[in-house]
């Protein structure tokens, strides 16, 4: 028997993509998946993708947890924190929801409001020292899938003094399933196919998050729901701090990251490339007219962004190969 690992909230978009990582992962064995409403249904039945799975998902709750060496929570931001802490201390947890991310209890109050949880180590491996952070971490926030597009386009520039922390400016356009999988009049078909429309504009919970991983001071971020079911493509601009060339700024950053990879110069990454993996692609140029450094990163938002990314910390977490279960590349077409 392999490693035993347990999913709550296994009924949503990011629990069914660790339901399927899970499934074809050489060294984990799934011992419980959780959810509230669909608790009592069959995995196949709520996720049709899944047939042969023969596992029932039960009530959330730490009773249901509690013998798994590994739990991954895929919960409604603000209900991971009262969970976690109810698990035994043994149990590694690796939480996609955002309660254990920032660091500041001041930022969790004004973008999520309710009782700070605290920090967890951060779960973005290709940040400046985390892998290593999270290596010997029990407890791990992964990231949210804005915050990774736009933090692995960002965070290496600002550290290298090329871009000013003060002035950076971000449209990021998300897929429908970053939404999460309730029901909302705004996301259907009807609805979304054939528009592109802004939300949040100006307080999207996840700035406070990304000026934290990335270093940045100031920044003005627009999201944009895009009528596809999954991925992000982020544009981020900042003004270029002193004479470098971002492309080899971003080439040294992750010469050893097996997910991130800088393609090739005249190309531009979309989203399609990247659907299924927990691969994210970079492109960088500076604008001949103002001069301001602009990174185009693309990555599936349930895979880098979420259920992947969770998986490839708890690689990291149990001492395992950090790409192992993990696909590098997309599917296509």
């Amino acid at each position: 028997m392999g490693i035993r690992v347990a999913v709550a909230g296994a009924s949503g978009y990011a629990g069914g993509e660790l339901l399927r990582l899970i499934a074809a992962h050489p060294e984990l064995d799934l011992v419980a998946a959780t959810a509230h409403s669909q608790a009592g249904a069959a995995v196949a039945a709520v996720h049709p993708h899944l047939t042969g799975l023969d596992v029932t998902l039960g009530a959330t709750g730490p009773e249901a947890l509690a013998d798994a060496d590994l739990v991954f929570l895929a919960l409604p931001h603000g209900e991971s924190g009262a969970l976690a802490a109810a698990l035994p201390s043994g149990v590694k947890v690796v939480d996609l929801g955002a309660d254990h991310r920032l660091r500041d209890p001041d930022a969790w109050a004004r973008y999520y409001g309710g009782e700070w949880a605290g920090a967890w180590a951060y779960g973005m491996p290709e940040l400046a020292g985390q892998r290593g952070e999270i290596s010997i971490a029990t407890r791990v926030a992964a990231p949210g899938c804005y915050a990774t597009a736009i933090s692995l386009a960002l965070a290496p520039l600002i550290t290298a003094g090329a871009v000013s922390a003060d002035d950076v400016v971000v449209v990021a356009a998300s897929g429908t399933s970053g939404a999460g999988r309730g029901a909302k009049a705004h996301l259907l078909g009807s609805e979304v196919m054939g528009d592109l429309s802004p939300y949040k504009v100006g307080r999207h919970q996840h700035v406070p998050e990304i000026k934290q991983a990335t270093g940045a001071r100031s920044l003005s971020f627009t999201p944009v729901l895009a009528p596809m079911p999954r991925g992000i493509l982020a544009t981020v601009t900042a003004l270029l701090y002193r004479a470098v060339d971002p492309r080899q700024v971003l080439a040294e950053a992750y010469a050893d990251a097996p997910f991130v990879h800088l393609i090739p110069d005249g190309a531009w990454p979309h989203t399609a490339a990247t659907l299924g993996s927990n691969a994210c692609h970079l492109q960088a140029t500076t604008d001949v007219d103002s001069g301001r450094v602009i990174v185009t990163s693309a990555i599936d938002n349930l895979g880098k962004g979420a259920a992947a990314q969770g998986v490839q910390c708890a690689n990291l977490m149990l001492g395992l190969p950090e790409t192992l279960g993990l696909a590098i590349h997309g599917v296509a077409p």
